[in-house]
């Protein structure tokens, strides 16, 4: 076994030390704060059981003698004071005949040893359990033992000596009874760790958090490079096994079509081999699935309100759709109203538009206001409503939404969104303004879009028909009635131009999940 000491900053960087230093397989034996960093103890080829057995053998000889357990002693405090008690009635009975027989003497107390000085030079040493001289009488002048059943006549010592004696050979007899039961040794406590990490609990604690949440992270990061990895060896394989299929999603992924929508498609032709035809039938069914509306807005007319987020040009389709009822129906048959209370300059834009095409405008701030207006058109044929360009996440939105639907008129909506949206943003835009519940939507600003794959994606996923299409700022000519195969074409013609949409290598497939 190999075992080492690293110092580091920080835990992230002792650990990676570790690693590079024992392997992956090293055992972290300890670790504390130090001065500057921090400070680990890891071991190698570390065999657990082996350092238990070493430690509890060690704990095993440096046991002390094994103490008796602990069970119920006599109570020593109550005896003492019953010895107490009773030599003092003793000490009474006897104190008579002790002043009648004892000499007059005065006594004096040497401190440097137990010894009382008597004018007649006679050594009172306080005796011990060795004396063997006697005392007048015969007696011996050794303290009575439990076997003495001779009784001390007048000459005898104060007898709170012989009771302290008693005290001591009664409470030692008591002791040497108890200890001289049964008594078990105490176990070794086995060890749960090699090593036991001397600091406080608290900063041992928050030490051990901020390991967890390192090696949490460590993991986490392994774990996507296992994934990723083994995703990359999935797309190769699938590649080797099914190369017409790999093909076709490396051509719907330069089609910025949604890996979602390319996965269903390439599923269908799973068994061809032909790779040109799969593409040709694949650009077939997305033109089929592709829901354009079969709108009859610029042709019978009705109340239309256009709804979308910000900046999508709602105002601007407005015009154009006015502008081509009236090249059919004239300026007679239209009027515009506005809800766009937010905007500085929102009721000009669309005023101005009104002037060139000489139609009315009228702002409505309220949902009865805008009931009123409404009948105050009836004799139009077609009434558009521009309403105020509010984001997904925007809480007033609700305003919007009450406007419309507490008017009592049967209003029909279409979002509109630009194509330039990314695929992500555009499938919050249609969940967000699902509420109004459009009969279709309106793509604006084809021209601007990279490509338009992503949007042709959203609207299939969500089966939101495709009413109108624009693509530019020409009033009306830039509005058009959407066609499936020209849009579809659009978008492989953007893919011819994108000629490196099969450089990727199989790592970058499978991190974009076509694994």
């Amino acid at each position: 076994m190999k075992i080492k000491r690293f110092f580091a900053e920080d835990i992230r960087q002792a650990m990676r030390m570790v690693k590079e230093e024992l392997g992956a397989d090293a055992v972290i034996m300890s670790n504390k704060s130090v001065d500057g960093g921090v400070e680990i103890v890891a071991a190698r080829d570390f065999d657990e059981q082996l350092i238990q057995s070493k430690l509890q053998k060690q704990a095993e000889e440096q046991q002390p003698p094994s103490r008796p357990q602990k069970m119920d002693l006599p109570d020593f405090e109550a005896e003492k004071n019953r010895l107490h008690v009773l030599s003092s009635s003793r000490k009474q009975s006897t104190d008579g005949f002790l002043a009648e027989n004892a000499p007059a003497r005065s006594q004096r107390f040497s401190t440097d040893s137990d010894t009382f000085s008597t004018p007649g030079g006679r050594s009172n040493r306080f005796p011990t359990d060795s004396d063997t001289s006697t005392i007048p009488g015969g007696r011996s002048n050794r303290f009575p033992t439990d076997s003495d059943t001779s009784t001390i006549p007048g000459g005898r010592r104060n007898i709170d000596q012989y009771v302290g004696y008693a005290e001591k050979v009664h409470l030692r007899g008591n002791l040497e009874t108890v200890t001289a039961k049964v008594t078990k040794p105490v176990a070794p406590v086995a060890t749960e760790r090699p090593m036991q990490i001397a600091m406080p609990e608290e900063k041992q604690s928050n030490l051990s958090d901020n390991l967890l949440l390192e090696m949490s992270r460590e993991l986490k990061s392994l774990r996507s490079a296992m994934d990723s990895k083994l995703s990359s060896v999935s797309w190769a394989h699938n590649a080797q096994t099914n190369p017409v299929r790999a093909e076709l999603l490396q051509r719907l992924a330069g089609m910025s079509i949604s890996r979602k929508l390319s996965v269903k498609i390439a599923n269908r032709f799973a068994n061809h081999t032909d790779p040109e035809l799969v593409f040709s039938q694949a650009q077939e069914l997305l033109a089929k699935v592709l829901p354009v509306a079969d709108d009859d807005l610029l042709q019978n007319g009705g109340i239309a309100a256009l709804v979308g987020p910000t900046g999508v040009g709602k105002t601007t389709t407005i015009a154009k759709l006015a502008a081509k009822f009236i090249l059919k129906h004239g300026p007679r048959q239209v009027a515009l109203i506005t809800t766009d209370n937010y905007r500085i300059g929102a009721h000009e834009q669309l005023n101005t538009y009104g002037r060139i095409l000489g139609i009315p405008v009228r702002g409505a701030s309220s949902a009865s206001e805008l009931c009123n207006i409404i009948n105050g058109f009836a004799d139009k044929r077609l009434i558009l409503i521009d309403t105020a360009g509010m984001s997904q996440r925007d809480m007033k939105l609700v305003e919007q939404i009450n406007t419309l639907q507490q008017s009592g008129q049967a209003i029909r909506s279409y979002l509109v969104m630009s194509a330039a949206t990314e695929y992500k943003a555009m499938n919050e835009i249609i969940k967000a303004f699902q509420v109004f519940e459009p009969q279709a939507c309106i793509l604006t600003k084809l021209d601007e879009a990279a490509t338009i794959g992503s949007a042709i994606s959203s609207i299939i996923e969500h089966n939101l028909p495709l009413s109108f299409i624009a693509d530019g700022q020409q009033v009306p000519e830039d509005m058009h009635s959407p066609c499936a195969r020209t849009l579809v074409a659009q978008c492989v013609a953007e893919l011819d131009e994108e000629s490196d949409y099969n450089d990727a290598n199989n790592e970058a497939w499978a991190a974009q999940g076509y694994a």
